[in-house]
């Protein structure tokens, strides 16, 4: 994931910054960094992801709400965060609505499903600033409870190849390049690799880091991976969508994790995974011919009103 270095970083300072933030406990020194937490209706994740964070002192805690009906926004008051409302709008709205009312100059972008440990926070900022970095995702170590399709997803995630590939779940970032780059509102997944490529194109320096790995919990429910799916493959047909013939490739993505995943469980003998790669693979496609689909309607629509496409 090495790219182009650029002088992205502010200032020359080996380590991550320190300031004396304006929180509850007066005189204690603080992490110089933003930590942005998008959530909806995550009661059963956010005390652990926020307790995590609140640990590793950053200078703020920042938690935009999309419109949640449990408990989240309760909890993540009573753990000191400001809590924004991207009124429903998604994630990619969520994380930059964070941004901008962010006061640092690097901003930790975490999902609610991540438990930072002991000093991770600390030590991806060390990084991220003596390497040089635009952009530096934390290693994932995914987890899950007992069923079947949790179970399944982390098992995924641990010996899959996306593993290794630049995203937004756990990642620090030079605010400046990250507002001006920004996320596409109309992703509901797959916004970082649109983020990845523009940031490459822009001769950023992003990457995943191996000295700091975090914990990533998936929920354990057909409900929750089936989401996932249709997500992920509404974020490949917008790709193409939004990138062309250049985006092509990442149609065969689903096709191709499908079936290494299903080597790797014979191979393995755990062939109580093949039905999930299957699965998996169908929901992608589904929904990626939706997305395409939707293209092509407007595309009619748009040649028979004679209105530019």
């Amino acid at each position: 994931m090495s790219d182009e270095i650029t002088e992205a970083t502010r200032g020359g300072a080996v380590g991550p910054p320190r300031v004396s933030g304006s929180t509850p406990d007066a005189g204690t020194e603080h992490l110089d960094v933003s930590v942005v937490v998008p959530t909806r209706n995550a009661e059963s994740l956010i005390e652990n992801c926020l307790a995590s964070i609140q640990r590793s002192r950053p200078r703020e805690l920042i938690v935009v709400d999309g419109m949640s009906t449990d408990r989240s926004v309760e909890i993540a008051r009573r753990h000191g965060a400001v809590v924004l409302s991207d009124e429903g709008r998604g994630l990619p709205l969520a994380r930059r609505m964070g941004a901008e009312r962010s006061a640092s100059h690097q901003v930790a972008l975490v999902d609610v499903d991540v438990r930072l440990g002991e000093g991770d926070l600390e030590r991806l900022l060390e990084e991220f600033r003596t390497e040089g970095y635009t952009a530096l995702q934390a290693g994932l170590h995914s987890v899950s409870d007992s069923g079947y399709w949790g179970r399944a997803l982390a098992n995924h995630h641990r010996t899959g190849r996306s593993k290794n590939w630049f995203g937004v779940v756990a990642t620090v970032f030079d605010r400046d390049v990250l507002l001006e780059h920004g996320f596409d509102d109309r992703f509901l997944s797959g916004e970082d690799i649109d983020l990845r490529w523009r940031l490459q194109n822009a001769g950023a320096k992003i990457g995943v880091s191996r000295r700091t790995v975090v914990e990533h919990r998936f929920e354990d429910s057909w409900e929750f991976a089936k989401g996932q799916f249709v997500a992920d493959g509404h974020g490949l047909g917008r790709m193409v969508r939004n990138h062309g013939s250049r985006a092509l490739v990442l149609l065969g993505l689903p096709a191709a994790a499908a079936a290494r995943g299903i080597l790797l469980s014979l191979v393995r003998l755990q062939p109580q995974w093949i039905p999930y790669y299957v699965v998996y693979a169908v929901y992608n496609y589904l929904a990626i011919g939706k997305e395409l689909a939707g293209r092509a309607t407007r595309f009619r629509r748009a040649r028979v009103a004679g209105t530019p496409t």
